[in-house]
C-alpha cells in the first residue's frame, strides 16, 4: 500500500474502467466506460456507446485498481471507492466532466483518502428495513465456468439521491444468478433490506486492456436480492462452489453471522451475447 496517497490518480491509474450508476426516474441505470482522472479528483467519463446524462445530474462511479490483479485475500487489498459525483459539463454524446460530491478511498478495510464538497451531507433515509425473501431456487443452478477466473464484480444498491457501489467476490450461474456473501450489519446489506432491487456488473477488469477494448466482455445484471438460509438445500452446494472459485473467502463461512445472498437475475446486458 502507498502510504502517501494524495489523489485518486496516484493509485487508481488513468485511464481506468468505471461502472457508472444513476437514476432515471425510478430506474437504476448502469453504463461501463473509461475514466480520465484529474489531479483535483474530478474526472472525465467516456461512454463508448453514448450516454444520456445532463449537466447537474448525480452519478456514482465505482473506481478501483483491479486491472492486472488476479489474486486476492480476505482483506481485499485493492484501492476502491464509490465516487458520488455530479455532472459539471456535458462535453458531447460520449463524454461528460464530473466533479465529486463525496468519496472515500478504501484499501483493505482502511480509508486512505477522502473528499467531500463543503455543505455536502449524507441524505436522510426514512426507508424501513425488511427481511429479504428466501431464494426461489430449489436446486443448484449450473455454475458459469467461464467466470471462474473473474473473481470480483460490482454490486450497485439503491440509496437516496444516488446509487452506492461495492466491490464483491461473487459466484455466477449460466442464467446470470449472482451469489455473494456478507454480514447483515454492512451498509450494502442494509440497503438491500430497504430495497432488494439492485444491479451487478461483471466487468472483466482483471484482464482488460484498453488496446483490446473492441473485445471487451462485460455483463450488466438487474436483479432482486434474496437470502439463502444455512438450512436451505442449495446452501452447502453453493458454499462449496463459492469457495472453489474464491478460496480466500473460506474464513468468512466460519463466522456464524455471515449470510449467503442470491441476486436473482431479472434481465441482463452483454455485448458479446448480442446478435
Amino acid at each position: 500500500m502507498d502510504d502517501t496517497v494524495e489523489t485518486l490518480l496516484d493509485v487508481i491509474g488513468s485511464p481506468a474502467i468505471a461502472v457508472a450508476a444513476y437514476y432515471r426516474g425510478t430506474q437504476l441505470m448502469l453504463l461501463v466506460g473509461q475514466v480520465t482522472l484529474q489531479t483535483n479528483n474530478s474526472l472525465m467519463l467516456f461512454a463508448p456507446t453514448g450516454h444520456q446524462l445532463a449537466a447537474g445530474e448525480l452519478v456514482t462511479l465505482h473506481l478501483d485498481n483491479r486491472t492486472g490483479v488476479d489474486e486476492y485475500d480476505a482483506d481485499l487489498r485493492v484501492y476502491r471507492t464509490s465516487y458520488k459525483g455530479q455532472v459539471a459539463q456535458v462535453i458531447d454524446d460520449h463524454r461528460v466532466h464530473i466533479h465529486y460530491r463525496d468519496f472515500s478511498l478504501i484499501y483493505g478495510v482502511t480509508e486512505v483518502l477522502s473528499g467531500r464538497q463543503p455543505g455536502y451531507q449524507f441524505p436522510a433515509d426514512s426507508r424501513q428495513d425488511t427481511p429479504l425473501p428466501t431464494t426461489p431456487l430449489s436446486t443448484l443452478p449450473v455454475i458459469n465456468a467461464d467466470e471462474h477466473d473473474n473473481k470480483i464484480g460490482v454490486l450497485v444498491t439503491r440509496t437516496p439521491e444516488q446509487p452506492h457501489t461495492t466491490a464483491m467476490a461473487f459466484l455466477s450461474s449460466n442464467e446470470d444468478d449472482i451469489f455473494i456473501i456478507s454480514f447483515p450489519s454492512t451498509f450494502k446489506v442494509q440497503q438491500l433490506q430497504k430495497d432488494p432491487r439492485c444491479s451487478f456488473a461483471i466487468d472483466e477488469r482483471a484482464t482488460f486492456t484498453f488496446e483490446n477494448i473492441i473485445d471487451w466482455n462485460y455483463v450488466l445484471i438487474d436483479a432482486l436480492a434474496h437470502e439463502v438460509p444455512v438450512d436451505h438445500p442449495i446452501y452447502q452446494p453453493i458454499k462449496a462452489a463459492f469457495i472453489d472459485k474464491n478460496p480466500w473467502e473460506i474464513g468468512f463461512f466460519a463466522n456464524p453471522d455471515v449470510r449467503l445472498y442470491h441476486l436473482q437475475c431479472l434481465n441482463s446486458h452483454c455485448p458479446q451475447r448480442m446478435p
